[in-house]
């Protein structure tokens, strides 16, 4: 066979590992502007295979609801290249430049470090040059890619679709800062916090939505204690207290989402005054140390085998969970000798882990590591149903840092957390497989275009939104912004289920990425899972809001169509056909959307 590395050299009987090393790919600086050129067109001569060629985006279908396919559809049409500016074309010069400097730096540096006689100097190489070659003195693809963040497994697709995200977020912020500047055109448009966007034209001339979010001026101490009067009983209602959460989010600075975030989960009681709402936070403080009765200083309890495998996976699960946050990094203070009493009973029955000698094969564990586990460990006592499940370390450990360890609030907060996110955790995943057929649902009816490529991959599954629907995104955002996204979500100001939206905002925001260069789900799955700490939390809420306020107009739309289309009530029965003969005739039916219940339920707010 003949190299791809080297085209003088060919291969006698290769083995599997060098038909692997020369059979690769090696792409050159131009062959993305050559694949973008030759797919541009749908009948132009292409080295990819059909089946496998990035599709261009695709006409609208035949949908009164979607002319543009999907509510968030940046406009992407610009200016002919004949118009760009002079400067313009002395920058990409100067770019061109540049890069004919660097190729021909880089074939010079490969040729030298390719030479056998370089072989001895190669070790003593910086790394980024060192990966340039092997020992034996030949390309090193696969640790280049390595180090470039691709893995060697991945397709040069999804790295080809990363590289152009990364470009898109960059031309998306430069539209924003030349948005004044832009000449007008035909197509009607609309500046906003989102970018640029093309008005919704289609036949049913809906408005389109703007965002309320106004994250840069969040809940502060000073407005919170306006909306109190003296004896503590609130003079806003707890829909207005919502809405501006929504909208704002809450201050990170001090310590008032430790007093706000028991309101919205609804722990503390909102309309009554300081001390009904103190008297009955107590009765829930003595409740939750009766449960944790049923097992804390109970051998006969706490050593039975069922809660001996409970205390393992809880254990091992907090063992790892936000070892970033000071709380959980901490040293555990050793107990001194002859301190056996009570401290010594205390740390017997808090410490989670069944045996000792499970302790030095994981990660150290301290007080806090202990109390967090202690706290699911009583949840499993309460909720006897459900039980403890992996997962919910990571729903419970953000409110124990809010909560500052206190153990008696963050379980109940935990407990309301769980009785809006439980069907995500059961048994059967039932829970889990309802809420992804109703995101594939949405997708179908807000974005009927990303709908048929997900099904063409075989992708409606949507596996890919698994982890960021059962956790609420906890993997996907830094600490910070999970607490951000975390109280818009629990307000259920629009939605009980507002976490679809913004899973369907991640999708809308990344649709022209994987409409052109994902043709197989595993790459759909790895591009997905590879957004993580990349996302941008504000942009994405405000999408999500506005994806949700066109899905709400979308409804009643269909509803009114559907209403205006039912026969009018005639006690004339012959009158009453011709009428309806002539309103067949000069009328077009429209065939419209079904709407299913799962559908209907995203509209529902409030628990």
């Amino acid at each position: 066979m003949k190299s791809t590395l080297d085209p003088l050299l060919f291969l006698i009987d290769p083995s599997r590992a060098d038909i692997e090393a020369h059979s690769t790919q090696i792409f050159s600086d131009d062959a993305v502007d050559d694949i973008l050129a030759q797919s541009s067109f749908a009948n132009s001569h292409s080295p990819v295979p059909a089946h496998r060629r990035p599709r261009p985006i695709a006409t609208s279908p035949p949908n009164p609801y979607s002319h543009r396919s999907s509510v968030l559809h940046r406009s992407l049409s610009s200016a002919p290249s004949s118009s760009v500016l002079p400067s313009s074309q002395a920058r990409l010069a100067l770019l061109q430049s540049f890069s004919n400097i660097t190729r021909a730096t880089r074939h010079a540096a490969q040729n030298i470090l390719s030479h056998p006689l370089a072989k001895p100097i190669v070790p003593h190489l910086p790394d980024p040059v060192r990966s340039l070659v092997n020992a034996s003195g030949e390309w090193q693809w696969g640790s280049w890619v390595e180090k470039g963040g691709v893995g060697e497994f991945e397709s040069a697709r999804v790295y080809l679709a990363r590289w152009a995200r990364i470009v898109a977020e960059e031309g998306e912020r430069a539209r924003r800062r030349e948005a004044q500047t832009l000449p007008s055109t035909s197509t009607v448009q609309e500046t906003s916090p989102l970018g640029i966007f093309e008005l919704l034209h289609s036949t049913v001339n809906l408005p389109t939505p703007k965002s309320s979010r106004d994250p840069e001026h969040p809940v502060d101490e000073i407005m919170w204690s306006k909306w109190f009067a003296e004896d503590g009983r609130p003079k806003v209602r707890i829909e207005e207290m919502k809405r501006e959460v929504f909208r704002r989010g809450i201050v990170a600075k001090g310590k008032l989402r430790q007093t706000i975030w028991p309101f919205i989960l609804g722990v503390y009681e909102w309309d009554v005054t300081r001390p009904e709402r103190l008297r009955k936070w107590e009765k829930k403080r003595k409740l939750y140390h009766e449960i944790k009765d049923q097992w804390c200083g109970v051998p006969e309890v706490f050593d039975r085998p069922d809660v001996i495998e409970e205390r393992h996976r809880i254990d091992v699960d907090c063992r790892r969970t936000d070892r970033s946050q000071p709380l959980f990094t901490t040293k555990e203070p050793k107990l001194q000798d002859g301190q056996s009493g009570e401290k010594g009973h205390h740390q017997r029955y808090s410490s989670i882990s069944p045996n000792i000698s499970d302790i030095g094969s994981q990660s150290p564990t301290n007080e806090h590591i202990d109390r967090h586990a202690s706290i699911l460990l009583t949840y499993n006592f309460y909720e006897k149903d459900l039980g403890y499940v992996q997962g919910m370390s990571d729903l419970c450990a953000p409110i124990y840092v809010i909560m500052d360890a206190n153990e008696e609030m963050t379980f109940w907060c935990f407990v309301e957390v769980m009785h809006r996110m439980k069907q995500n955790f059961l048994r059967d995943q039932s829970g889990m497989k309802k809420q992804l057929s109703t995101l594939q649902q949405l997708v179908g009816i807000m974005d009927p275009e990303l709908y048929k490529h997900l099904e063409k991959t075989d992708g409606l599954n949507l596996f890919f939104c698994f982890r960021w629907v059962l956790i609420a995104f906890k993997r996907e955002f830094s600490f910070d912004d999970v607490l951000r996204l975390w109280e818009v979500l629990w307000t259920d100001y629009y939605s009980n289920d507002f976490v679809l939206f913004v899973a369907l905002a991640v999708l809308e925001s990344h649709r022209d990425m994987i409409l052109r260069y994902l043709v197989e789900f595993d790459e759909i799955l790895k591009y997905c899972n590879e957004l993580s700490m990349t996302i941008e939390l504000d942009t994405t809420l405000a999408q999500a809001e506005v994806l949700f306020l066109s899905f709400a107009q979308l409804v009643a739309d269909i509803d009114r169509r559907k209403a205006e289309e039912l026969p009018t009530p005639s006690t004339n029965g012959v009158r009453h056909r011709n009428s309806q003969m002539k309103s067949d005739n000069s009328v077009t039916t429209i065939n419209m959307p079904t709407l299913s219940e799962n559908l209907r339920e995203l509209l529902h707010t409030g628990r």
